[in-house]
């Protein structure tokens, strides 16, 4: 119903935004993926999804298409609702989501706060096929040291390590030709 909203950022919270198109002010909630993302702008583009409950009417923003995308991939899910989905995606980033996804990593999955093994073991069941389907736009396709990165990444986070402090083990130790055994191991060494 509402594709996505074009104005001026009013007020930006770590899980909601409030953006005024001509003169009308649309309370959104956002992944932290999306916060991080906006910066702080006045003029704003969201794509959102419009939820209507029994009890409320919501709308829900995300900065790219891919992560709306993988949002109502989601919550086709049973037992994975609106706010479970936004959960995952400010804790996964959509390609970590699809990655996970498609590999059928169910302890990444899992290692999101309210998602069980059972739930886990569904979602890569659920959407295994359908999240080949979903395209990443060209400024989020990886080149082969981003995907030595993106893996390697993922396999620090599954070992419990903190995304933070990975990202700047990662950054201090990629000089763009190494692979993936040889990032884990030396971001080891500073972790």
């Amino acid at each position: 119903m509402i594709s996505y909203l074009n104005g001026k950022l009013i007020e930006k919270n770590p899980t909601n935004l409030i953006i005024e198109c001509n003169g009308i002010g649309y309370e959104v909630k956002i992944t932290l993926t999306t916060f991080s993302a906006l910066g702080s702008d006045e003029s704003v583009k969201v794509f959102t999804q419009f939820i209507v409950r029994e009890d409320a009417q919501l709308l829900y923003g995300f900065f790219t298409k891919e992560e709306r995308d993988v949002f109502n991939q989601l919550i086709s899910v049973s037992g994975i609702g609106p706010n479970t989905a936004m959960i995952m995606l400010s804790s996964l980033t959509p390609e970590e989501v699809a990655h996970a996804i498609q590999s059928e990593d169910v302890k990444t999955i899992q290692s999101v706060k309210g998602i069980g093994l059972k739930t886990a073991q569904r979602v890569i069941i659920d959407l295994k096929d359908k999240m080949t389907k979903v395209e990443f736009s060209t400024e989020n396709v990886f080149s082969k040291n981003n995907t030595n990165r993106f893996d390697a990444f993922t396999a620090l986070v599954s070992l419990g390590f903190d995304k933070k402090a990975i990202d700047k083990a990662l950054d201090k130790i990629i000089t763009g030709e190494e692979t993936v055994e040889e990032l884990i191991k030396h971001a080891l060494k500073i972790l």
